[in-house]
């Protein structure tokens, strides 16, 4: 970048990224703020369940979506095995509902016990109640990116739960906020 330095910072990243890099690449990129959602997935019988804020709508013709996740998390599994899964938007009044989902390493049995959520069908994926709307997806595409997964799906059913307008959960510089 030309121009007056005094006005942007600049870092340059080594090759390979060392944790320097890393530290620095987390703490600038939390400086967006992003919505909250839940990705679900049933995979062996067992309900997956956890918070994102990596996603995003790809295309309305068809309708898709996509979402990133890490590829050695138990969720990553479910998504990619069962093929089939669903993204909830979480509403400002549910951070609870995203932290208790955060809990890295937590036991799958009973993993939505307390929280809320209906199916379409049985063996479907769990859709979180009150959302602000939510999304039952096929996975149509994926692609490795780093350490992550992206999952392309398409939407084979959508709704909510809530009127449109209501206020989004949303994820900035480390926490959740409104």
């Amino acid at each position: 970048m030309q121009g007056d330095h005094e006005r942007y910072t600049e870092h340059l990243v080594r090759e390979p990224a060392g944790l320097d890099d890393q530290d620095e690449y987390r703490r600038l990129s939390t400086s967006a703020a992003k919505g909250v959602a839940v990705v679900t997935a049933v995979h062996r019988g067992w309900d997956h369940a956890v918070p994102v804020t990596d996603y995003l709508s790809v295309s309305y013709d068809p309708p898709t979506m996509l979402v990133s996740l890490y590829g050695l998390s138990r969720i990553a599994e479910a998504v990619s095995e069962s093929g089939r899964w669903a993204l909830s938007l979480l509403a400002s009044d549910q951070r609870r509902v995203a932290e208790r989902l955060s809990d890295q390493g937590g036991p799958l049995d009973g993993l939505l016990r307390t929280t809320p959520h209906q199916r379409r069908e049985e063996g479907a994926p769990a859709i979180i109640t009150g959302a602000l709307a939510w999304f039952e997806l096929r996975t149509v595409a994926t692609h490795e990116a780093a350490t992550h997964l992206l999952f392309v799906g398409e939407v084979v059913a959508m709704g909510r739960s809530r009127e449109l307008g209501g206020m989004p959960l949303v994820h900035y510089q480390s926490g959740y906020t409104r």
